[in-house]
């Protein structure tokens, strides 16, 4: 295609569409039919440009007009409570029910390192010496220790805020780094179970595994499940970068990265549950196996709502992205 051609054919078009998104005093009737015909072609001619190594000026101010044209004919959309309902029971579910093959067997695999990990530390006492000094280990693990009083430590409200912070952080780095190939996700993961396996291997090999497990379980199934759903997101947005299918890339990348952004927004809702269960469940009186049965309720309530809501939402066509309206246009690209 002959660029300088293209450009004297249909720069008065351009520059037409350009005025009438800018006027402004409301357009009649005529020339708002006539700015919806100039937008679909402006934005079949940036398709075209975007296909080739044209002048990226161009491209730019095509793309600029092109957005600006696009939200005079479509109108500006506030989110409501409509919204955020679609999201809760239909979008957040399908998007983890889409990506089920990714995060339950990241789940499996991660803790199956976290039990090797925890198995070397509590067989193998120098190993535990490399961790801490005796005293400080007996510290940890005694009646009445770091890791039980780690839990009371703080008043609840802002004991739930803290952990509620520190977990949504390493959602959010998994969601984020999954882009970089997923590489990033992996030692996400692996610290994690680091610091859960070294936690149990201690406490095991102090013969206190029982109380350990009391403590951890009541918020760690739903915590940990909320970590491995973000992990296998990242990493299934990173293979996207590597296979993106039938898709092409730009569009596929778009969409996946659109999904996982929904995707951290839910599991921060799930880690607030995870939160208040830690801050509130996790120190109370209640016997273990009370603390423990809310902890399994909690984990069955988020896989009911992954596999009867999200299974539902997915035959219904849902995959997890934003709705129509709030998507980029995906434009016909030349062969």
């Amino acid at each position: 295609m002959d660029l300088d051609v293209f450009v004297m054919a249909h720069r008065a078009e351009w520059d037409r569409l350009d005025g009438l998104v800018r006027r402004q005093r409301s357009l009649t009737g005529a020339e708002a039919d006539e700015l919806v015909a100039l937008y679909k072609r402006a934005a079949t001619h940036l398709s075209l440009l975007q296909t080739g190594s044209f002048d990226p000026q161009l491209t730019g101010r095509l793309t600029v007009t092109v957005a600006r044209a696009r939200s005079a004919v479509t109108g500006a959309r506030r989110a409501g409570w409509r919204d955020a309902a679609r999201f809760f029971t239909a979008g957040f579910p399908a998007a983890l029910y889409r990506t089920r093959q990714w995060w339950i067997p990241t789940a499996v695999l991660s803790l199956a390192v976290g039990a090797l990990i925890a198995w070397w530390v509590g067989t193998h006492p120098e190993v535990q010496a490399t961790i801490a000094a005796p005293d400080e280990l007996r510290e940890l693990t005694r009646a009445g220790g770091e890791y039980e009083t780690y839990y009371s430590s703080h008043p609840a409200t802002s004991f739930a805020a803290q952990v509620w912070t520190n977990n949504a952080q390493a959602v959010a780095l998994c969601l984020v780094l999954g882009a970089f190939l997923g590489i990033p996700v992996l030692w996400v993961l692996f610290a994690n179970m680091l610091n859960l396996g070294v936690g149990i291997g201690l406490m095991s090999s102090a013969g206190r595994l029982d109380t350990f497990l009391g403590l951890l379980l009541p918020h760690g199934l739903l915590e940990l499940t909320a970590v491995f759903a973000a992990a296998g997101t990242g990493l299934r947005l990173g293979w996207t970068v590597v296979d993106p299918g039938p898709r092409a890339r730009r569009t596929a990348l778009a969409q996946e990265g659109r999904a996982a952004l929904g995707m951290a927004v839910g599991l921060a809702a799930v880690l607030a549950v995870a939160g208040a269960i830690e801050a509130y469940v996790t120190p109370s009186g209640l016997p273990t196996w009370g603390r423990i049965t809310i902890g399994v309720a909690a984990e069955a309530a988020f896989l009911t709502y992954v596999y009867v809501l999200g299974a539902r939402a997915v035959r219904a066509g849902e995959a997890g992205d934003v709705e129509a309206p709030d998507r980029s246009e995906v434009l016909p690209s030349a062969a």
